[in-house]
């Protein structure tokens, strides 16, 4: 079937709000997408940073873990990730509710979304935050407690600034990522941006038109996390240049 030809009043049509057009629903759609990306991005960045430190410990079981972590879901495609959250944690719940008693316990789409998300963030970030590790010279460490400073003290204000510096580049870039990922979930049944723009396109016959309006979205959105970005940025570096 051939796309009909759409004039602008069509297309105004298409994105009135209400119950004759999409703009509701591409507008909510557009929500969840952002409030999925940005539910997965804290998860990810604690389990990433928790284990990269655990790949430098001295302990050979945690470090190997680690490794484990990050190869697995590095290796996963991201789409076999989220089916494996979505439909095993399911049957992880359900399993508990019948031997709990409890009533039957439901893992909503969003919910499975930004676990599967985050983990698959969390195991490249990991990689991203043992690279800014080793760009930190061990004298800083040693330094800060010869000054006195317990570990926790140390790695916050002497560790901590100098990763996040390091780290910045990569974790901007799984950042975008994510952002794109975040159109995997449609497939469970979400109602994100992507599949709210399927069903808008599959009911009016116009998957152009609305695929094209879902394009000019996500790259807005990947445009204003640029600028967000970029200013991340020069806050990490402010002084750098006048301590050199």
């Amino acid at each position: 079937m051939t796309e009909p030809d759409l004039g602008i009043d069509r297309a105004l049509a298409l994105l009135d709000w209400g119950a004759t057009g999409w703009g509701d629903e591409i507008v909510l759609g557009t929500l969840v997408t952002i409030a999925l990306a940005l539910s997965a991005l804290p998860l990810g960045l604690v389990l990433g940073l928790a284990a990269a430190i655990a790949r430098r410990s001295s302990y050979t079981i945690i470090s190997d873990l680690s490794i484990s972590f990050t190869t697995v879901f590095r290796a996963l495609p991201e789409l076999l990730t989220v089916f494996l959250i979505f439909y095993g944690g399911q049957a992880l719940l359900s399993k508990v509710s019948e031997l709990t008693g409890l009533g039957y316990i439901e893992l909503s789409p969003f919910l499975a979304g930004m676990i599967a998300l985050g983990l698959v963030f969390a195991a490249f970030a990991s990689e991203v935050f043992t690279s800014a590790f080793t760009a930190i010279p061990a004298g800083q460490r040693e330094s800060a407690m010869a000054l006195g400073l317990s570990p926790a003290k140390s790695f916050w204000l002497v560790v901590a600034p100098q990763l996040l510096r390091h780290a910045l580049p990569g974790l901007s870039n799984l950042w975008l990522i994510l952002l794109k990922d975040t159109s995997l979930i449609s497939v469970i049944a979400l109602n994100d941006l992507m599949r709210v723009s399927r069903v808008a396109a599959s009911s009016e016959s116009s998957p152009v038109f609305f695929y094209l309006i879902a394009l000019l979205i996500y790259l807005g959105l990947s445009m204003l996390s640029s600028i967000g970005i970029g200013k991340t940025r020069s806050w990490a570096e402010r002084g750098l240049e006048a301590g050199r």
